[in-house]
């Protein structure tokens, strides 16, 4: 469960650090190049290269997600037991409305 938790909290970091280090960048003019572009376009350019780098992180997190073993993930045994016992288990209102619908008959 910490590996899940830990690759979460690494994903969503980057889905944050990622965007606000493009826009530094252009803002700053740290990129070869971007300061022959004009004030409108290296805005443009800038959110749309932060917007695909969040989808490039999503992307990634989720190629993680799928390469995790399936069979590595198992339940908890009593929990699994304590649960099907308490689907199995009538409740009150089960019981309520099952003697009303035998009344009716």
């Amino acid at each position: 469960m910490a590996a899940v938790v830990k690759k979460f909290f690494i994903a969503s970091m980057f889905m944050w650090m990622a965007p606000l280090a493009i826009l530094y960048a252009f803002n700053h003019n740290l990129l070869p190049g971007s300061t022959n572009l004009t004030p409108y376009s290296a805005t443009l350019l800038s959110g749309f290269l932060a917007v695909i780098s969040v989808n490039i992180v999503i992307a990634f997190y989720i190629y993680m997600a799928m390469r995790e073993p399936s069979d590595k993930h198992e339940p908890d045994p009593k929990f699994l037991a304590e649960a099907k016992a308490s689907v199995s288990q009538p409740t009150d209102k089960a019981e309520v409305s099952s003697e009303s619908l035998k009344k009716k008959e």
